[in-house]
């Protein structure tokens, strides 16, 4: 089984990228599956109806998202009702809206994802290995399980990678924007990435306007980012997944512009 993780999607223009590149990046690699983070799919953050209407509708089978995800109130009764957008599983459950993991079936085949978040420099919430044992005692039932792990530190992500060898199919990264150079097979049979990269305006800082950003390290004073715009780029990979073992068997990290 051929599963498409993608980078995070950034603004109006990372959408229209990825509506115009997915559907024949689809075809030409033969994928099954489409998991993409949207976390900042919405114009300024957040993500919201619209923006993760035109993710799916484009051929993705499941949304992620990351500490970003809850910027937009208007998301939160769609994280209730839509069965194909989860949010990271640490925050906590009862308090939150949507849920953190969501179990497909392609080609008769259970495939579990799941979402999860750091806490190096990142939210106050559960510890992600708390998180994901749990997580993992839920789901036994799914030979294929396909974790994103949306987290600043590289360490960090390492980490849990390594934690995870050989417990789950694959482990991708999200947040940073910048595509890692270190996707790999795990000795246990992880496959790993620990950035997937971006979907956006390549000529950006992390999909936001260059002399914004450049402002901001300048005069230290506090500035409202507006998203980028011109041509761009969608970073991701895909996992080759043996469906009897649940090991990923080959992994490809893509630039597609």
């Amino acid at each position: 089984m051929k599963i498409l993780a993608i980078g995070d999607i950034v603004g109006k223009a990372g959408v229209e990228f990825l509506r115009s590149k997915l559907p024949s990046l689809k075809k030409e690699y033969e994928v099954d599956f489409v998991i993409a983070n949207g976390e900042n799919s919405a114009e300024g953050n957040g993500i919201v109806p619209i923006s993760a209407n035109k993710i799916l509708n484009a051929g993705v089978n499941v949304i992620t998202g990351g500490n970003h995800t809850f910027r937009r109130r208007e998301i939160f009764p769609y994280l209730n009702e839509n069965q194909r957008i989860i949010r990271p599983i640490n925050y906590p459950s009862e308090s939150t809206p949507g849920v953190g993991m969501r179990k497909f079936k392609v080609r008769d085949i259970p495939v579990c994802v799941i979402n999860l978040i750091g806490v190096a420099y990142m939210e106050c919430v559960e510890l992600p290995i708390t998180a994901i044992d749990r997580a993992l005692e839920s789901c036994r039932e799914c030979k294929i399980k396909v974790v994103d792990f949306h987290a600043e530190a590289t360490a960090e992500k390492r980490a849990l990678g390594y934690y995870l060898d050989g417990r789950v199919s694959a482990v991708f990264g999200t947040h940073t924007h910048v595509q890692t150079s270190d996707d790999c097979i795990l000795p246990n049979g992880t496959g790993y990435i620990t950035d997937v990269g971006m979907t956006g305006v390549i000529h950006s800082v992390l999909g936001v306007k260059k002399e914004i950003s450049i402002r901001r390290m300048k005069d230290r004073i506090p500035v409202r980012f507006e998203n980028a715009y011109g041509a761009c780029k969608m970073e991701c990979i895909i996992f080759d997944i043996d469906e009897e073992t649940g090991h990923t068997r080959n992994v490809e990290r893509l630039r597609v512009l």
